[in-house]
């Protein structure tokens, strides 16, 4: 199972469409979910994140100070990971980032640029890597 944990509720149509897209086709590949908790203070939000990660997962941060990763390196972190773990926590905090207790919990740091992008532009942003990577997974053409 993917999960990703993340703050905040889309509002925007066009992304919620970006989004509903893509988990449909990621749902062809693996089961995907996506677990949106309210804006509040960093620490409530942490709190919030730590009751939602599973014991066994994989936990992930998408963090600004992260390593980066090509498509085809994420998508081999995904292939090793979901078969030596079983299950991955992406957590994507909010507007004033994640808390220090979640970066300390976390197994590892990925940041997809140095650039800041809107939560729900980000959020298509990681749904379609993910999907890209079940595509170059399985040796299907996808667009470039």
């Amino acid at each position: 199972m993917i999960k990703i944990i993340a703050i905040g509720k889309i509002k925007e149509t066009y992304l919620v469409n970006m989004i509903e897209d893509y988990l449909k086709r990621i749902n062809k590949y693996h089961k995907l979910e996506i677990i949106e908790i309210v804006d509040n203070n960093i620490k409530d939000e942490g709190t919030k994140i730590v009751s939602k990660i599973e014991k066994n997962g994989f936990n992930i941060a998408l963090d600004i100070k992260g390593d980066k990763y090509t498509s085809n390196s994420f998508a081999q972190l995904i292939d090793k990971t979901l078969m030596h773990q079983g299950n991955i926590n992406f957590i994507v905090g909010g507007s004033n980032g994640l808390s220090k207790e979640i970066l300390e919990l976390v197994d590892m740091r990925i940041s997809f640029s140095d650039l800041t992008f809107p939560h729900g532009m980000f959020r298509a942003i990681l749904l379609e890597q993910i999907y890209r990577s079940f595509k170059i997974l399985n040796n299907e053409s996808y667009h470039k």
